[in-house]
């Protein structure tokens, strides 16, 4: 429902902005502009750029290997999006990479990050050379979060002369603890000991959501249309989910090729076609000038502080193929394994464990603990176990690393799925009082509700998908994978096939209990 709402108030302000511009366009600016600088200093000063000279030449070397060996063993997907209802396939193909365990939803999709070398975690990759690409996006990820702190600093204080610089030549390895450290000495030069704590936590990326996209390759892209900048890759948004306040650092590679990167006009208006530039505008302002700012290989750029919210960006093709890594501090609070594996557990609780002799039963029948196990049941199935298979095995492509938690999930969902019987059944004897009854049954029907509503959405989806088959596996490479055991592959097609007949109880189960809520 919220976020329903918000895609209504989104598309009125859109609206309204599009209909104050008319057939005209807001002004923008780049580089080459008299006013870019003044213009960036004082309406987008919370944007930091880095040229790609000033990063390490070690790290570039690793992370650029890292982004080809992943489209070399075809891990980059484009995205089945859902918005205002209808499915849509992303122009720009994406892998998740970052903390074990984490997930990051955007756009009613929820991604499954494909887990880091990360100590304490046993994490099976199908290659040595993923294996090496997302080892260097941790050293990517460690780089971008000293540079993020280092420029919140720098927002905080004037005395950016203390800004620690690293000589080029040194170790990279050596020279990112060096510099933590260097930092967090000096941190009592800018901030108290707590608002140090604070910037870190507001910079500790937990993963990056990598993009990849060839412009030559896309029949159509959107055209920009506030500022007239041309093709877009992104539109115009905030990223989802993420902490409040926190960094976005992003990383730009575009791929050498036959295409000319910059165009040979030294007087083009406005941005050079060739050139991928991101696009930076006030949201919802036509007051104020955009910017078209040009991401050349190996450039980085920070968005500090409350920019992401204040503020919009977009992402504008060149003629080369690109890749980003886009380095996050998801807010994880409903999206770990520890989290859903903490509700889950909690749930369970109020399941008496039977024997041969004895069946199964419910501890309690309290309206709050019968609302938090039935809400637990749909969060597992819709948030979780149907996205997951949904997407289709693109995570074998890298790592089995998931199968396991997303088996135990089941487990619980199964588990879950008797505890509904049990409640339905305990209602319906006569040791209940009509009034604590009622107040289950109604407690009851509206997550029941949800669930059957739900349930149709997904079959609906699943249609579609079936529909779409040769051209859905085209793009997202939904394949059926070898590398999956059986017991697996059964899995997935119990997991997705679970809704018309369930649909169907589930519709008889409502209609009993709206009878027993009039006697």
């Amino acid at each position: 429902m919220k976020r329903r709402a918000e895609e209504r108030e989104k598309e009125m302000k859109k609206k309204k902005l599009l209909e104050e511009l008319g057939e005209s366009r807001l002004p923008y600016m780049t580089p080459g502009d008299a006013g870019f600088h003044q213009l960036w200093k004082t309406k987008y000063s919370k944007l930091i750029f880095r040229k790609s000279d000033t990063v390490p030449e070690e790290l570039h070397q690793v992370v650029q290997e890292g982004f080809l060996t992943l489209r070399k063993h075809s891990c980059f997907f484009q995205d089945l999006v859902r918005i205002k209802g209808k499915d849509f396939v992303t122009p720009v193909s994406r892998i998740l990479i970052g903390n074990p365990g984490c997930t990051y939803k955007y756009l009613n999709t929820r991604l499954f990050t494909v887990p880091w070398p990360t100590e304490g975690y046993e994490i099976k990759y199908w290659s040595p050379q993923i294996h090496d690409a997302c080892k260097a996006l941790i050293k990517l990820n460690d780089y971008l979060h000293i540079e993020a702190i280092q420029a919140l600093q720098g927002q905080n204080s004037s005395e950016t002369k203390d800004t620690v610089v690293v000589e080029r030549e040194q170790n990279f390895d050596t020279s990112i603890k060096e510099k933590g450290s260097v930092l967090k000495d000096q941190s009592s030069c800018y901030v108290s000991e707590d608002d140090y704590t604070s910037l870190k936590n507001r910079t500790s990326f937990n993963l990056t959501l990598l993009n990849y996209m060839d412009p030559l390759q896309m029949l159509y892209l959107k055209q920009e249309p506030y500022f007239g900048m041309g093709n877009m890759a992104v539109s115009w948004h905030h990223d989802e989910n993420l902490v409040a306040r926190s960094t976005v650092a992003v990383y730009s590679y575009s791929c050498e090729g036959s295409a000319v990167e910059e165009s040979s006009e030294q007087n083009l208006k406005g941005r050079d076609p060739a050139v991928w530039h991101v696009g930076l505008k006030v949201a919802w302002d036509i007051e104020t000038p955009g910017l078209a700012i040009p991401l050349h290989q190996g450039d980085c750029y920070l968005m500090l502080d409350d920019l992401n919210m204040t503020h919009q960006h977009c992402v504008l093709a060149g003629f080369l193929p690109r890749f980003s890594s886009t380095h996050r501090v998801a807010d994880c609070s409903r999206g770990t394994l520890d989290y859903i594996f903490g509700q889950c557990e909690l749930a369970l609780q109020n399941l008496q464990a039977g024997s041969d002799s004895i069946p199964l039963s419910l501890k309690s029948l309290e309206v709050a603990v019968v609302k938090q196990v039935e809400e637990t049941h749909n969060e597992v199935e819709f948030e979780w176990l149907r996205q997951f298979w949904f997407q289709g095995k693109r995570y074998l492509k890298c790592t089995d690393w998931w199968l396991k938690p997303m088996a135990r999930l089941e487990e619980f969902w199964r588990k879950m799925e008797v505890m509904t019987s049990l409640v339905l059944s305990e209602v319906g004897k006569e040791d209940q009082t009509v009034e604590q009854r009622n107040e289950t049954i109604s407690c009851l029907l509206l997550v029941l509700t949800e669930r059957q509503k739900l349930r149709k959405e997904w079959t609906a989806r699943h249609s579609e998908e079936c529909q779409k088959y040769n051209y859905t596996n085209r793009l997202l490479g939904t394949l059926r994978s070898p590398d999956a055991s059986h017991k697996q592959q059964r899995v997935c097609q119990k997991t997705r096939n679970q809704n018309a007949t369930p649909s169907g109880q589930m519709m008889t189960v409502i209609c009993l209990c709206h009878m027993i809520l009039r006697k």
